[in-house]
């Protein structure tokens, strides 16, 4: 399952805010836990989620936040439920500003993936400047529970940034993906 995700999903560039969202949402249930455990409960958190449609997750309110808190399939941790529910509501308004969250994330990279160097997986930094600069404004925005660390995880995870290894036959695709782009 890991593998799979790694070589067809992590780090291709999405511009589709579905994709966005589920992202934002998985990556802060991750926290503090590993990635194995999410992918094994992804398709649990989108039948939750209304597959991940935001405006559907926007309007949850106490009765559904209680439906999560008992759905053993997903994290149960309240604080990350609660903050998915505002940060739904706070994607919408960004959509609103932007046309779509995934203009707004990849305005602060010009539309450009950035390339990461790496030849070992200890290189791979858990979070930049530009991770802790997109967490800031986000929280400025009204997101919770969204560091810097979770910011970097997701722009790997969306092809942001493009940190799979030199020597892996992902990072060779998607940098003539990106040329072609």
């Amino acid at each position: 399952m890991y593998e799979t995700y790694h070589d067809t999903e992590w780090g291709t560039p999405v511009w589709d805010d579905r994709i966005h969202f589920e992202f934002l949402v998985l990556e802060s249930a991750q926290a503090g836990l590993s990635w194995i455990t999410i992918l094994r409960k992804r398709e649990a958190f989108r039948r939750a989620y209304a597959g991940f449609d935001w405006e559907k997750v926007g309007r949850y309110g106490e009765k559904e936040k209680e439906i999560l808190l008992a759905n053993a399939g997903i994290i149960r941790n309240r604080k990350k439920i609660e903050a998915s529910l505002v940060n739904a509501r706070r994607f919408q308004e960004v959509r609103d500003q932007y046309g779509s969250f995934a203009r707004y994330l990849w305005g602060f990279v010009d539309g450009r993936p950035v390339v990461g160097h790496w030849k070992s997986l200890e290189e791979v930094p858990s979070r930049t400047e530009l991770s802790d600069r997109i967490a800031k404004d986000l929280k400025l925005r009204g997101f919770q529970f969204i560091g810097s660390v979770i910011v970097y995880s997701h722009l790997q995870a969306t092809g942001i940034v493009n940190d799979h290894l030199e020597t892996c036959f992902r990072y060779r695709e998607l940098l003539a993906i990106n040329r072609r782009g």
